[in-house]
């Protein structure tokens, strides 16, 4: 598979991972068929990246200053984690709480954060409101406490975003989560959120896609951009397969995708991190039952190393988590096999279960646990990335700002929109310290 850490760049014209997205959609059904650049191109502003990020941006800059920019993607549209991930539309991005941003920067930096995260989720519902089928599924985001302890941490984490959001928080037992959601043998607790959504993401970006050929971006697939080359006339170049693409401004959008030494921009500022999700067999009537599932609401826990969940439309059950540090690693069936054992301990007397679909893909981690855009000192190459796995959402947004950055528009003085990607110390060393990370949460999950 793939390693952004080891591989120069992700391919060309790979088709999509075999994963339940992909068995939904077929190529004849992009209604608008993506070309691949084969002649030198002169452009205002070059998009990198296929994705949720890179569409979204594309479309702002044509809906809101009139720009027709020009996006590269190496492989497929949506072929990265807009395509791979679990289709989560959660009011959050990166790691880190409302409540750890206000001790840091203050409850009105906290408050204008928690504002754009929840825009992000409004620009999600306004797209797909333009026509986007993407098996959208209720509303409803359940949060699982794994420990006694952690079902208090939950109750607290609900009275203080409820005072930023003035939204109803739902605080659940045990009792009230098995009798009315699912009966997960491993929750002590939950606390649900009213507007949290499952959907399927790569119909999603596809929809962006279709959105974005609509106002006249010029798209181009099947083009990885192979090497920056030397400026030209002020002007950015980069060499495709086929020709060359010149550009006053570049937008890098590639986020855990970004191939090894990219450009010193992002070199050494993010750590790509697999994430592993299966899709078991449809269950049947009497399987629902004995697990009294009753909901499709999306349900993460609150370990360390992550759990998270759906009941999909065809009754089939998501199920995802960390996967294998390295690309090499990405198809060994242990981690799919190790999910479907988690799984399977939540719900002891659900039946027989199997796993139809297995993939992964790279999420994007920063050493502060939040998501930057940024620029260099020119500004004509810009980047928006960091999600840390929860960026469905919230890249959507992102890419709004990049359009305004971009063009030069007001964005908002937040940390993740004002300060740059921060470099990580030792980087050769990333993956090192990413097994010593797991080895720790393993132990906090354990006792925690």
């Amino acid at each position: 598979m793939y390693d952004p850490l080891l591989d120069s760049h992700p391919g060309e014209g790979e088709r999509y991972p075999n994963s339940y997205w992909a068995s939904t959609i077929a190529d004849s059904n992009q209604a608008q068929q993506v070309p691949t650049l084969d002649r030198d191109l002169d452009t205002d502003v070059v998009i990198i990246g296929g994705g949720y990020t890179g569409l979204s941006c594309a479309i702002h800059l044509a809906r809101n200053y009139g720009i027709k920019a020009t996006l590269l993607e190496a492989n497929q549209i949506g072929w990265g984690c807009s395509g791979r991930n679990a289709g989560f539309v959660l009011h959050s991005s990166g790691r880190r709480s409302i409540a750890s941003m206000a001790n840091q920067w203050g409850e009105e930096v906290a408050a204008t954060i928690y504002q754009e995260m929840r825009q992000g989720v409004a620009l999600v519902e306004e797209f797909i409101a333009q026509g986007i089928d993407c098996d959208v599924q209720s509303k409803g985001y359940i949060k699982i406490a794994h420990s006694t302890r952690q079902f208090k941490q939950l109750q607290q984490l609900a009275n203080v975003q409820q005072s930023h959001s003035g939204t109803p928080i739902d605080v659940l037992t045990r009792e009230q989560l098995h009798r009315d959601y699912m009966a997960d043998h491993n929750a002590y607790g939950a606390i649900r959120y009213q507007d949290g959504f499952g959907l399927n993401p790569l119909k999603l970006a596809l929809g962006y896609k279709e959105l974005a050929m609509n106002l006249g971006v010029k798209l181009y697939q099947s083009t990885p951009v192979l090497s920056w080359l030397d400026k030209h006339g002020g002007k950015q170049r980069l060499l495709t397969p086929k020709g060359i693409v010149t550009a006053k401004k570049v937008v890098i959008a590639t986020n855990g995708y970004t191939p090894k030494n990219f450009s010193p921009v992002i070199t050494s500022r993010t750590l790509p991190v697999l994430s592993q999700i299966i899709v078991t067999n449809p269950l049947n009537p009497e399987q629902l039952q004995q697990a009294n599932w009753l909901t499709d609401n999306v349900v993460m826990d609150t370990r360390a190393l992550k759990y998270y969940y759906r009941k999909l439309p065809d009754n089939r059950v998501l199920f995802g988590g960390r996967g294998a540090i390295s690309g090499k690693q990405a198809s060994n069936p242990y981690y799919a096999l190790r999910l479907l054992k988690v799984l399977k301990s939540s719900f002891p007397n659900i039946g027989e279960l199997t796993i139809d679909y297995a993939w992964s893909g790279w999420i994007c981690m920063t050493l502060d646990d939040i998501p930057h855009i940024g620029h260099d000192s020119n500004q004509s190459i810009h980047y928006g990335m960091g999600y840390c796995g929860s960026g469905l959402a919230f890249s959507a947004q992102v890419g709004k700002r990049l359009a305004d950055q971009v063009s030069g528009g007001t964005i908002p003085n937040i940390p993740l929109y004002q300060s740059e990607l921060p470099r990580f110390p030792l980087a050769p060393l990333r993956r090192v310290g990413q097994w010593c990370y797991f080895q720790y949460g393993k132990y906090v999950d354990r006792f925690n």
